[in-house]
C-alpha cells in the first residue's frame, strides 16, 4: 500500500460518525448493514449517514450494493487488512516482542469456541 491510500483511508476514519460506522460494518460481518439500519444504529440523519458513508466508500474501505430501494454496505475487508499491515509492518523491525501485545490483545478479544471470557 502506498503512503498516500493509507493517508486517505486514515482520514476517512477520522471522523466520530465515520469511525462508528466502520466499526458497526465490521461487526455486521460480510453480511453488512442497510443504510436505514446504519443511521438508526448511529442516529444520524440519513442525509449525513449517507455522506458519512460515501467518504468511506471513496476511500475504498467499504462498498455499497443496491439492494432494491435500498444499499447495504459492506467493509471491505482486504482494504482494512492492508491498512492494518501497512501501519503495523515497520512496528517490528526485527524485534517482535514490541508488537506481540497487540496481537494478544486481539486474540482476547476474540471469543474461542464460544467462550466469552476475555483476557
Amino acid at each position: 500500500m502506498e503512503t498516500s491510500a493509507a493517508t486517505h483511508q486514515l482520514a476517512a476514519l477520522a471522523h466520530d460518525g465515520r469511525l462508528g460506522a466502520f466499526r458497526a460494518l465490521i461487526r455486521a460481518g460480510e453480511e453488512g448493514l442497510a443504510a436505514g439500519e446504519l443511521a438508526a444504529l448511529s442516529g444520524a440523519a440519513p442525509s449525513t449517514n449517507s455522506a458519512q458513508l460515501a467518504v468511506l466508500e471513496q476511500a475504498g474501505l467499504i462498498a455499497g450494493t443496491r439492494e432494491g430501494r435500498s444499499i447495504r454496505y459492506r467493509v471491505r475487508f482486504e482494504a482494512m487488512r492492508a491498512l492494518m499491515t501497512f501501519l503495523l509492518a515497520d512496528c517490528c523491525n526485527g524485534r517482535p516482542e514490541i508488537c506481540a501485545p497487540v496481537a494478544q490483545s486481539l486474540a482476547c478479544l476474540t471469543p474461542a469456541a464460544g467462550d466469552a471470557k476475555r483476557c
